[in-house]
């Protein structure tokens, strides 16, 4: 056991040493990692007279490298090199010498496979071996129905009758039930993958449930991720717990991981930071990219460890690698990024999520021949996002009713769809070029982009740099981000024009504007080695960051959204907080939010500090809404001690750095009241002037406060003169007059015969309500002719 350890070491050491465990796990998804996406032919990387390497506009810096590049590249390549100190106690020879060496241990320790019973127990199986006319050159089941492996220790079976089994009978057990596990996961992941429907995704869970029960590794990692989760099972953090141990025990990194976020969140288990670290570093070591992911925020950070930027940069570079690799020339799912707090402080404003009845109004006009809801609705279906789902089969239909209409668009990117394939697209560079070159005739730039490309990388047409050049030019003169991506690369690495790093620069700001991710991944690059830039490590890890934050683990965001939108606020708190380990903003203030609202999932004393913690790391990143959380957080003495002066801080960050009409109303009042500052009305009166300034919606509370405030100023004001020292000192004879007494008197006179006379007046004017008038008694009238008495 000892020499077997020895050898695992050093061949971990020596992976390490000859390029580093960066292998993501097999078959990841978008909870736990991101598989590399394998290129066509076509898209392979393809070496150039320069010595230098694109593939889809990506830069590959591992390659060679011009005379003019600076020194900062070769110093920032050796400080990765002595970030591994552990490694560099052994040189390359005792490496070399010391792997050989255990090699041939483990060599001559590998037992030769004897036979067990049969008719020649203890005899060496014998490989290859003739069997019915079929030679076996390993251990089969062929002519045995119990399916039990065996092997003949002579060449002719037939001949010898010499034979004896591979396996012991509790091998073989184990063996059967293994492979029966496996079928039962396949079963369930045919169904989950083929399948739309709840209701199946459900069952297909209830297989992956039944083969998780037969120790199968891949089936228990799914099951514990839903129950984590409560994806298609019911949320059960105690029983995702002990699957992530078992995982962790036979060494899973999608276990280690997960077990690492349990501890980092305190779900199920007391929080320990320093435990979630260890687990996050396993699981990294492991490939696992979500982890790398979680340790490059931690070191950015500073969260658990020393911060360290260059640390942060290759946890985020190799990830951000994989990230890059697997963007498509269609460029990939959109992340719709949804804060809920702005949902509660806004509710008329738009979210970015289209209802279903406008869907279905833009349906009904796609429908009724609408061209331009057709090539909408294409690019929806093609790209994901707004509450759409990504179905290549309907943004084909939507592409070919516009493109048959004579629309430029869709006839581009049903040239992309061709160009890249799927199952539903056949890929075929020569239609794809069809339908390129009858846009970019049209003056479409999508079709000018892609015929650029066709040039580029002699799809369908042989390789052209300088129309490839012209092409792109032309893109990006309309501004559209692939022509402009493109050029940058070609600029970069002088592909058809000179090598020119500002050139590239520019162009890769400018596709980056427009949000394209491999424009982030190049100029991260650039920053990170100084490459006609000044070498940024902060500006590359930033960029880096954007890059991972859109890997198809950011799909989780709105599989969150819509669990919290449902009602299963515990199933949206989980999923949130583990992005938010990961490092996005918008998980961690919708974490925060929904701490805030009490979540069952967490102790009713825990609710407060965690939402401050998550408010915290928010606000580090730019949120205003966080930033004025904290402040009310220490000025009420949520998860916190009462604290005026922190709360004060925090206001005047927001106010300063973000412009916040509320923080400055805040700051107003804790002048006017003097917690946490001293006193002074001046200023409260200018902070409230300032929030009025800065949004029309703050404008009547500030006038209320105005109006409060000019009450309180006067009462101050009298309270602080001495009206009787005041009016000793007034001369009304001199100021009125010797006769002033006189005058006072008239014009108080007067008023008081002003007074009188309205009163009459307006008593006289006062109507009787009609119902109310007293009935006038009926006279006789007077005798016309009364005789004398």
């Amino acid at each position: 056991m000892g020499r077997r350890a020895r050898l695992g070491l050093v061949l971990c050491l020596a992976a390490l040493w000859a390029g580093g465990l960066v292998a993501a796990d097999e078959e990841g998804n978008q909870d736990e990692s991101l598989e590399s996406k394998t290129l066509s032919a076509e898209d392979q990387v393809k070496d150039h007279s320069t010595g230098t390497r694109v593939v889809a506009g990506q830069i590959f810096l591992e390659s060679g490298k011009s005379d003019s590049q600076s020194e900062d590249e070769e110093n920032f390549h050796s400080q990765e090199e002595e970030k591994e100190s552990s490694l560099e106690e052994l040189n390359s020879l005792e490496m070399s010498n010391l792997l050989n060496k255990d090699l041939e241990e483990a060599e001559i320790q590998n037992p030769v496979l004897t036979a067990i019973g049969g008719t020649a127990d203890g005899e060496p199986c014998h490989f290859p071996f003739l069997f019915m006319e079929k030679e076996y050159a390993e251990c089969t089941a062929d002519g045995r129905e119990d399916g039990r492996l065996w092997c003949a220790t002579t060449y002719d079976y037939k001949k010898d009758q010499k034979w004896g089994f591979c396996e012991t009978e509790e091998q073989s057990n184990k063996r059967r039930q293994m492979q029966e596990a496996e079928d039962v996961y396949q079963t369930g992941m045919k169904i989950l993958n083929e399948s739309s429907k709840k209701a199946q995704k459900k069952e297909a869970y209830q297989y992956l449930l039944k083969a998780a029960d037969m120790n199968h590794t891949k089936a228990m990692e799914k099951v514990s991720y839903a129950l984590l989760f409560g994806d298609y099972l019911k949320q059960n953090i105690q029983s995702s717990k002990e699957l992530f141990e078992k995982l962790t025990e036979e060494g899973s990194p999608k276990g280690q991981m997960a077990l690492g976020f349990l501890y980092a969140s305190g779900l199920g288990v007391n929080s320990s930071q320093a435990k979630a670290l260890v687990y996050y570093t396993f699981g990294a070591l492991g490939g696992n990219l979500i982890a790398h992911m979680i340790l490059g925020y931690r070191y950015w950070a500073g969260i658990g460890v020393l911060q360290s930027c260059e640390s942060a940069l290759t946890h985020y570079r190799l990830v951000a690698n994989h990230v890059a690799s697997d963007i498509s020339l269609t460029g990939g799912t959109v992340v719709q990024r949804i804060r809920l707090a702005d949902e509660v402080e806004n509710p008329g404003m738009a979210s970015g999520m289209l209802e279903e009845d406008l869907i279905q109004y833009y349906q009904f006009l796609a429908e009724k021949g609408d061209v331009q809801a057709q090539v909408g609705l294409g690019q929806l279906h093609l790209h994901g996002g707004r509450g759409v789902e990504q179905n290549h089969q309907r943004a084909f239909e939507y592409f070919n009713q516009a493109a048959n209409a004579g629309n430029s668009h869709a006839m581009a990117f049903l040239g992309k769809m061709y160009s890249e394939g799927s199952d539903v697209v056949p890929q075929s560079n020569e239609t794809a070029l069809q339908y390129f070159k009858k846009a970019a005739d049209m003056g479409n730039p999508v079709g000018q982009s892609g015929l650029g490309m066709a040039y580029l990388y002699g799809r369908g047409v042989p390789v052209n740099y300088e129309l490839a050049l012209k092409y792109f030019q032309k893109a990006a003169e309309q501004g559209w981000v692939d022509g402009q991506l493109q050029l940058g690369s070609m600029y970069y690495n002088g592909i058809g024009v000179k090598r020119d790093y500002k050139q590239a620069l520019k162009y890769f700001n400018l596709a980056s504007q427009g949000g394209h991710i491999l424009a982030f991944y190049n100029l991260a690059q650039m920053h990170a080695t100084g490459t006609g830039v000044m070498r940024s490590c902060h500006t590359a890890v930033e960029l880096f960051k954007n890059v991972c934050e859109r890997g198809r683990w950011s799909e989780r965001l709105m599989t969150a959204y819509n669990s919290y939108k449902d009602g299963d606020s515990n199933s949206a708190v989980v999923q949130y907080l583990l992005l938010a380990e990961q490092g996005y903003e918008v998980a961690q203030s919708n974490a925060a939010f929904i701490l805030d609202q009490k979540a069952s999932i967490v102790g009713e004393n825990e609710t407060y500090p965690r939402a401050l913690l998550h408010w915290n790391r928010a606000a580090s990143q730019g949120y205003t809404v966080a930033r004025i959380k904290l402040g009310d957080y220490h000025f009420y003495g949520f998860g916190t001690d009462v604290d005026y002066e922190t709360a004060f801080i925090h206001y005047r960050l927001a106010s300063e750095q973000q412009h916040s009409a509320q923080a400055m109303f805040n700051l107003g009042y804790m002048h006017e009241k003097g917690l946490g500052i001293k006193q002074d009305i001046h200023l409260a009166k200018r902070f409230y002037d300032m929030a009025a300034e800065a949004s029309p919606d703050a404008q009547v509370p500030v006038f209320l406060a105005l109006c409060k405030l000019g009450v309180i100023y006067s009462l101050q004001y009298v309270r602080e003169i001495n009206i009787r020292e005041i009016f000793s000192h007034i001369d009304m004879d001199q100021l009125l007059g010797p006769e002033w007494d006189l005058y006072l008197m008239t014009i108080i006179a007067l008023l008081l015969g002003t007074i009188i006379a309205y009163r009459q007046r307006q008593h006289q004017a006062i109507p009787r309500p009609a119902g109310l008038r007293p009935a006038v008694p009926q006279q006789e009238p007077p005798p016309e002719h009364q005789p004398p008495q």
